[in-house]
This record gives structure tokens, C-alpha cells and sequence, in this order.
């Protein structure tokens, strides 16, 4: 593994969210991927990877933390304060994303993931932009 591939954290309950993403980012973009299924004692599971992610995405609708709380012990963490952390969900509204905005989302990709559009989506949020895509 190079020093300079990127690293991305997912933690998603719904299997084929979590295929989709293993194959666009491991294949198609090259990155190093770890992908959580279930998030219980989820601070533990992350401090227990290899190493910070540079981008950590999180699906909202889960349990038993979803989105906000699993943003807000990252974010408690000296570590994670600063992190790149983008929301992922299929039900999103305008509220929903002054909310995550609110919240200390760094942006938020809608799904399903599309797979002609994630590519290029990472490379705005690892280039700093901010990202708010909804499908």
C-alpha cells in the first residue's frame, strides 16, 4: 500500500450501500477502504483502525447511533475534531441539510451512491470543497 493512498472510513447497516461503496472506492478510485456494518461500541472500532481516515462517511438512518450522535463522539475526540465527516442518506430535504450544516457535517452525498458522479465527489471533498449532493 503507498503512503498516499487515501483512506476512507464507511459505516453503514444496509449491505448493498456498503458493496457499492467498497467497489467505488477500492476499484474504481484506488482507495483503502474500511467499512463498518454495525456501529456498537463504534469509538472503539474507530480508534482501532490503522489509521485516521481522510474522509469518514456515515449513514444517518441508523441504531443504535445514527448520523448526529456518531458525528458528535468524533467530534468530542481530539483526534476526529478536525476530521473530514460526510452524511449519507436516501431521505434528505432542505431542512435536512441546514441541519446537517448545523450539526458539523462537512457535506453530504444523497443515496443511492452514483456511481458516474462518486468519483468526482471525492475529489472535491478531499480537495477541501465542500460537497452537498443530493440524487
Amino acid at each position: 500500500m503507498s503512503e498516499s493512498q487515501t483512506k476512507l472510513l464507511y459505516v453503514d447497516d444496509d449491505a448493498l450501500s456498503r458493496e457499492v461503496m467498497h467497489v467505488l472506492a477500492s476499484k474504481v478510485i484506488g482507495a483503502d477502504i474500511t467499512l463498518l456494518d454495525d456501529n456498537t461500541n463504534f469509538m472503539d472500532k474507530v480508534r482501532e483502525l490503522p489509521a485516521v481516515p481522510d474522509v469518514i462517511f456515515l449513514d444517518i438512518q441508523m441504531r443504535p447511533y445514527d448520523g448526529y450522535e456518531m458525528l458528535k463522539m468524533l467530534r468530542s475526540d481530539s483526534t476526529y475534531k478536525e476530521a473530514t465527516i460526510i452524511a449519507m442518506t436516501a431521505s434528505v430535504m432542505a431542512t435536512d441539510v441546514q441541519a446537517l450544516r448545523a450539526a458539523g457535517f462537512n457535506g453530504l452525498i444523497g443515496k443511492p451512491i452514483l456511481r458516474q458522479v462518486f468519483p468526482g465527489l471525492l475529489k472535491q471533498i478531499l480537495t477541501g470543497e465542500p460537497v452537498w449532493f443530493v440524487s
